[in-house]
């Protein structure tokens, strides 16, 4: 029985830190923006132009194609 109130508690105590998360994020701005999102999926990569921080060591936007060879 002991151990049944003890679960609670710490399910209580787990729950209520979930909460605090939970505000502190919608405090914070994490949902602010709920429409972009959903626009990303309709731009290309390519089309979004590279900042100075992506391109510096990163050869993502010079890739080539990959080519099938078969045998």
């Amino acid at each position: 029985m002991q151990i049944i109130i003890f679960l609670i508690a710490l399910s209580l105590m787990i729950a209520i830190g979930f909460l605090f998360a939970f505000f502190w994020a919608v405090g914070d701005g994490q949902y602010d923006d709920d429409f972009t999102p959903s626009l990303r999926i309709l731009v290309d990569d390519d089309m979004i132009p590279p900042t100075q921080d992506n391109s510096q060591n990163n050869n993502f936007n010079e890739s080539k194609p990959v080519q099938n060879v078969e045998d």
